[in-house]
């Protein structure tokens, strides 16, 4: 049996004004379509206020998008997109000469969440940072390299422009030029520290062959690595070790963060060993560790 629609009582003005976008940009059916259904809840929540869709004023708008947000299958990006949506169509009613104002104008928009930085569990770290063969001298610098972005947790660009005059083993620290040139001290920890030690003694001097550079980690060619090359070879290590999940040039740098915070260390100890100029960069990295206990509590504890 044919499902019947009823009309609705706002079709001849949403006709008008998608007739108008498809008029002006040929937007897809489908595309007309999430108009048309963002507006006619618009449309028939004004109804409901005894307010006509061209007479809606900001607050109307602001009370409409809270009252959306009230239904807890209604995510901030879906918010955004239909404030998109009510945006353009007073935009139209400016432009047909139905309004001499544009109510969305002071509209606030829903906040979008921070998307949350990608990082690894610790037994994935493990399992990257022992895939390198360090039976080789550029298996035992990815080693070291890969050591080191954990242990201080480096930016690649700091990584890899790294020169061997800024890392003192006998202080177990590097010195490090951010972003604005801004220098920090970072400690390297004793297990990067062995390994930066055994690749400049064993597999630097064979890598270089008799070529100089200033640069700690070193190419075949005599020069310092690029960032688009080590991420080459973190992503061939990450495969070789199993790790599936996808890897940003910053994934080890957000695991170092999520890791101390997971194992105690304070915020602005960590803003202080990212270079954070600002901590609300670093608060991020509070919900995900957040996150893991939470999921680490409910999988272990009897009563979780």
């Amino acid at each position: 049996m044919k499902r019947v629609v009823k009309p609705s009582p706002f079709d001849a003005e949403l006709d008008r004004f998608c007739d108008a976008l498809w008029l002006e940009d040929g937007l897809a059916p489908l595309s007309l379509e999430s108009y048309r259904r963002d507006l006619t809840q618009l449309f028939t929540w004004l109804a409901a206020q005894g307010i006509a869709p061209e007479q809606a004023g900001a607050q109307h708008i602001q009370a409409f998008l809270a009252h959306r947000s009230l239904d807890q299958k209604v995510v901030a990006r879906s918010l955004a997109r239909q404030l998109t949506t009510i945006k353009r169509y007073h935009r139209w009613l400016l432009r047909e000469g139905r309004r001499g104002d544009d109510p969305t104008l002071t509209v606030d928009p829903p906040r979008l969440p921070k998307p949350l930085p990608k990082s690894l569990s610790e037994s994935d770290v493990e399992a990257l940072l022992t895939a390198p063969d360090v039976d080789t001298p550029l298996g035992l610098r990815d080693r070291a390299m890969l050591e080191t972005l954990y242990a201080a947790g480096l930016r690649v660009s700091e990584l890899v422009n790294l020169p061997s005059a800024a890392v003192s083993l006998s202080d177990g620290v590097a010195r490090i030029f951010g972003k604005g040139g801004k220098e920090r001290l970072v400690p390297l920890g004793e297990e990067a520290q062995d390994w930066i030690k055994r690749y400049a003694l064993d597999a630097r001097p064979l890598i270089l062959k008799g070529q100089r550079s200033e640069a700690l980690f070193v190419t075949e060619r005599g020069g310092a690595m690029t960032r688009q090359m080590f991420w080459y070879l973190i992503k061939r290590h990450a495969s070789h070790a199993g790790i599936t999940k996808a890897l940003s040039p910053h994934t080890l740098r957000h695991a170092f963060a999520t890791h101390l915070l997971n194992h105690g260390a304070d915020l602005r100890t960590v803003q202080e060993l990212l270079g954070h100029a600002d901590i609300s960069t670093t608060q991020i990295y509070t919900y995900v560790a957040r996150e893991r206990l939470k999921t680490l509590h409910a999988k272990h504890h009897p009563r979780g």
